[in-house]
């Protein structure tokens, strides 16, 4: 019996330093952080690139007032319409912002693109008063554009289908030239010849749409389409078609009504400035 009593004696003692030593304080490190994963958002500031095609109409018309000798009318006005479209490589940057509500995003951008758009038309129109033809040359070059526009869009996660539009701007250069000699009407002795050069600045509009996809958390491409008005001009012709002796006058004019279509791809890089802040677990 005593040794029935011993036993049970070193069995229960046993089993009270097990308890105990479960009650002490662990000496092992935590577990080691790991930070979740960042939740994508189209909201942030970002720049990029794009590059592409586009096309011109620049639906231009020329022709004159009508010819006079002294202050008095002598000969009809005469106009011809002027075909041949403008086209060439786009290209350059943009930078915006973006916020994301749910499933809408809302943005405001800004480019500025540099372009080879440039177009040389050569024709013969026929004078109604000299009854001849007029070899006329023409050349315009669409150089520096941009725009600021707002983005509506709605996104599928990492995808974003989006319309943009606001006001844009463009400066193109126009060159006109004549050649004219009259072998046998009443310029025959007085044959002439001159160019016009015009330099301008235009603001006009733009509207399109386009579809961007997020690859990372901060990178994304894109493709888009754009149309864009840059609105009506109306040039008049000094040198081109001179004043000749005799004090007839020939007051010629171009007008033009420049528009343009494009097609590009771009990339974009978001800034992680709102990104969510990590949640940081305590020991």
């Amino acid at each position: 019996m005593l040794r029935t009593f011993l036993l049970a004696s070193a069995g229960a003692v046993a089993l009270a330093g097990s308890a105990f030593a479960a009650d002490l304080p662990s000496r092992a490190p935590p577990p080691a952080y790991v930070p979740p994963a960042p939740i994508f958002t189209w909201t942030g500031v970002y720049i990029g690139g794009q590059i592409g095609y586009a096309w011109t109409n620049p639906n231009v018309t020329y022709g004159d007032a009508g010819y006079t000798v002294g202050g008095f009318p002598l000969g009809y006005a005469d106009s011809y319409n002027v075909g041949g479209n403008a086209n060439g490589v786009i290209g350059g940057a943009h930078v915006g912002y973006n916020l994301q509500l749910g499933q809408w995003v809302l943005g405001l951008e800004g480019d500025v693109d540099g372009s080879s758009i440039s177009k040389t038309v050569s024709v013969s129109p026929y004078s109604s008063y000299y009854a001849d033809y007029i070899p006329t040359t023409f050349h315009s070059n669409l150089g520096i554009q941009g725009s600021i526009r707002g983005r509506v869009g709605i996104a599928w996660d990492r995808a974003l289908l989006y319309a943009t539009g606001g006001v844009a701007f463009g400066g193109f250069t126009s060159y006109v030239s004549t050649s004219y000699a009259n072998p046998q009407g009443i310029l025959s002795n007085f044959p002439f010849s001159g160019n016009d050069s015009f330099s301008q600045t235009r603001v006009g509009w733009t509207v399109g749409g386009g579809l961007e996809y997020a690859i990372t958390n901060n990178w994304s491409v894109r493709g888009e389409y754009r149309y864009t008005d840059f609105g009506h001009t109306s040039n008049y012709l000094v040198n081109a078609f001179p004043v000749y002796p005799g004090d007839v006058s020939v007051g010629a004019w171009v007008h033009r009504h420049l528009t343009e279509n494009r097609v590009q791809v771009g990339f974009s890089y978001k800034f992680d400035t709102f990104q969510p802040a990590p949640v940081v677990a305590k020991y």
